[in-house]
């Protein structure tokens, strides 16, 4: 016993010794600042500096710091090229519009391409034709990707969800490297998880010959059946056994010398377990998945020329960014075989193709789809059906009415002598009556309050993911996502929507009526009920939400401290409630919030006709709901289906770059920098060449320089 926890502590040191080496191995973003005699610092003031004066020096320059920036203070051109913060701010708000403001003049869109030229090749130092594919990421599988991972290798469903604490995010999503990190416990965690996983999957004995369900089982593992008794053939066959599982696991082919410290590993059973071929494999099993070549997406290049700074990742290394981009799993056997072979990078399509006829590929709509669109936070959204249908004041006065009464009635009664001013005696059976209506009209909007619940929220979820899913498999074009003439629901959902002719549990493409607003992931009960507060709905949310996710615009500043709730804002008006965009509006006159809500507040305006449940209404409070509003670009519409065509039309090249950033970032595993800037504008430019199919935008990230190579 005392020689197996000595390796398992030698085990322990080497999982967080390798962990940290690899971690300290990984290339951070470098550049060589402009030198002022490059031809950078003469083509910015031959080409750049005019626009700037003419269109920014008024707010940025000439003595103003607007921003806390200022184009003419830096002290040399070296430090103002080299400033890519400040150049990919610029970039991106002028690019979007903010910049400069909607009621100044701004530059042609010949002037916005010379500007935008010049960031990218001279300010970010991009090189066309070898693009830097930026830092590579050290990924731990996270949750869903190891309870994926196990079951594809060992068929055993492990509850990550219990056994493990849940993953950090970063930049919207729970696979970013930088945002999981790896502590003593958790390690302990993964030590625990690998003894309960082998301890289902290696039989412990072999089975009675008798029993065909068992051999099966025993030679899932044990794929010749029982072990010889010759030493030397038993040796062989456990690094047979082990080889094989090690390559699955590891995602590459191992090395020898990894072989055979797991043949070491199987000598080392705890004295006091009774000594046989099955312990002595799954010994070494355990290690297998306690270790950082399991847990860790480690990878590696195709080459070791120091020559060439941008290698290729090496086809192992790519087979794994395919499968937990695509599947949230390891590589299949097809992968790996490629892979060994070395024929997976020139038969890229056919594989993608593959993959996604695979039902491993509704991952995409699960991980990816669900957190960009926030599908799986509707599980768990707090919502207050009866505030959101507007029913809180009408509660409130029934409950009033009610105590009235109950204390009218309990209140002692006068005797027959009382005087003609008494009320009469019959009272209390009128209010009793009265109590009785009052108790049904309470029970009625309780039963309102309960229609928030889990089976309504798993359709709410179905519906973008599968909405999601119809738009990769069937290569639609991705403007489907901000408009369309169909959805998916079911009886709940279609019921909840108020769409006829839609019966049983089961969830399938439907056809809206002409009329219908919804079509499009923005009016699906997911997004509108997770985009508000418990008892309302939030145009600030909303609109955050549209900027962040469809247009893709740099955000707001936080909002300064001690800002009151919107419910305590004076709007004069005292007479009757008033609505939420009657709230903003005073909101929006104190100096300092009016700027940033401008920008947020018309998105989530437009967003008002659908309450926090994501249902259709025309009134609020008793007031009609006006979904008007300005677009900070100038565009003005008046609701969300105007909103929508708008931008399906005039904003087409804003949803198309944000959606690619989503997807670059899920499948590279960490934020976008400066310098992927190239890299979404050639796959921005092939979805417009395509006409915005799908497999153009899934295409261009699989054969983009993030995806396909790494820094040295």
């Amino acid at each position: 016993m005392v020689g197996f926890e000595l390796q398992r502590a030698r085990y322990r040191a080497e999982f967080m010794l390798g962990a940290l080496l690899t971690l300290s191995a990984l290339a951070f973003p470098h550049r060589v600042l402009a030198d002022p005699a490059t031809p950078a610092a003469e083509r910015f003031h031959a080409k750049i500096e005019p626009i700037l004066q003419k269109y920014c020096y008024d707010c940025h320059g000439y003595g103003e710091h607007k921003g806390n920036h200022a184009f003419d203070a830096y002290k040399s051109d070296q430090d103002l090229i080299g400033d890519t913060k400040l150049w990919l701010a610029a970039l991106k708000n002028v690019r979007s519009g903010i910049m400069p403001p909607p009621d100044e003049d701004r530059p042609t869109e010949d002037e916005r391409r010379i500007l935008f030229d010049w960031i990218e090749r001279d300010a970010f130092q991009t090189d066309p034709s070898d693009p830097d594919p930026g830092r590579v990421t050290l990924r731990r599988l996270n949750r869903v990707e190891y309870r994926n991972t196990i079951r594809d290798l060992t068929g055993v469903d492990y509850d990550t969800s219990k056994q493990f604490p849940p993953d950090d995010s970063g930049y919207g999503f729970d696979n970013i490297g930088d945002a999981m990190s790896v502590s003593p416990l958790l390690t302990e965690e993964f030590l625990n998880a690998a003894r309960a996983i082998v301890a289902q999957y290696v039989p412990s004995a072999p089975p009675d010959e008798k029993d065909p369900d068992a051999d099966a089982a025993y030679k899932r593992v044990f794929i010749h059946g029982r072990a010889p008794d010759d030493p030397a053939h038993r040796d062989n066959y456990a690094r047979e056994i082990l080889r094989g599982f090690a390559r699955r696991a590891y995602r590459r082919t191992p090395d020898e010398h990894t072989v055979d410290r797991l043949l070491e590993l199987t000598k080392a059973i705890p004295s006091s377990a009774e000594p046989s071929f099955e312990s002595e494999i799954s010994t070494a099993m355990i290690a297998v998945l306690a270790s950082p070549r399991f847990l860790f997406r480690v990878e590696e290049p195709a080459t070791q020329d120091a020559k060439t700074p941008h290698p290729e990742v090496d086809e192992f290394s790519l087979a794994s960014r395919l499968s937990y981009f695509l599947w949230s799993t390891m590589p299949d056997e097809e992968l790996l075989a490629a892979a060994e072979r070395g024929e997976l990078r020139k038969n890229l399509a056919s594989h993608v193709e593959r993959m996604l006829k695979d039902p491993k590929s509704y991952a995409l709509a699960e991980n990816f789809a669900g957190q960009w669109l926030r599908a799986r936070d509707v599980a768990h959204v707090d919502i207050d059906p009866v505030g959101a249908l507007g029913y809180q004041h009408e509660m409130e006065e029934l409950r009033a009415q009610y105590f009235r009464i109950r204390h009218e009635r309990d209140r002692p009664r006068k005797d027959d002598k009382a005087d003609a001013t008494d009320k009469p005696a019959d009272v209390h059976e009128l209010n009793w009556e009265e109590r009785e209506k009052l108790r049904e009209r309470y029970r009625r909007v309780k039963e309102i309050g309960a229609m928030f619940d889990d089976k309504l929220r798993r359709a709410m979820r179905d519906e973008t993911e599968q909405y999601f899913n119809y738009v990769v498999h069937e290569n639609r074009d991705v403007l489907d996502l901000v408009d369309s003439d169909y959805t998916f629901l079911n009886e709940t959902l279609a019921k909840h929507y108020g769409v006829k002719g839609v019966q049983g549990e089961e969830m399938r493409r439907v056809v809206l009526p002409a009329d219908s607003p919804r079509g499009g992931v923005l009016t699906q009960a997911t997004i509108l009920a997770v985009t508000s507060n418990p008892n309302r709905t939030s145009p600030v949310k909303r609109g955050l939400f549209v900027l962040d996710n469809i247009l893709g615009y740099p955000p707001p500043p936080p909002p300064p401290p001690n800002v009151p709730l919107l419910e305590t804002a004076d709007t004069g008006i005292h007479d009757r409630q008033p609505t939420v965009r009657e709230l903003q509006e005073r909101h929006r006159r104190e100096p300092l919030c009016a700027a940033c809500h401008a920008r947020m507040d018309p998105l989530g305006l437009a967003l008002e006709n659908f309450n926090a449940l994501g249902m259709w209404r025309d009134t609020e409070n008793d007031q009609p709901v006006d979904p008007s509003g300005t677009l900070l670009s100038g565009e003005k519409f008046d609701g969300i289906r105007q909103l929508k065509a708008i931008i399906k039309q005039q904003h087409r090249q804003d949803f198309y770059r944000c959606l690619t950033e989503k997807l670059l970032t899920y499948a590279l595993g960490r934020g976008l920098e400066y310098y992927d800037e190239y890299t979404v504008d050639q796959i921005v430019a092939r979805l417009d060449r395509d006409n915005g199919k799908f497999s153009a935008l899934l295409m261009g990230v699989i054969e983009s320089a993030p995806f396909q190579k790494q820094r040295r």
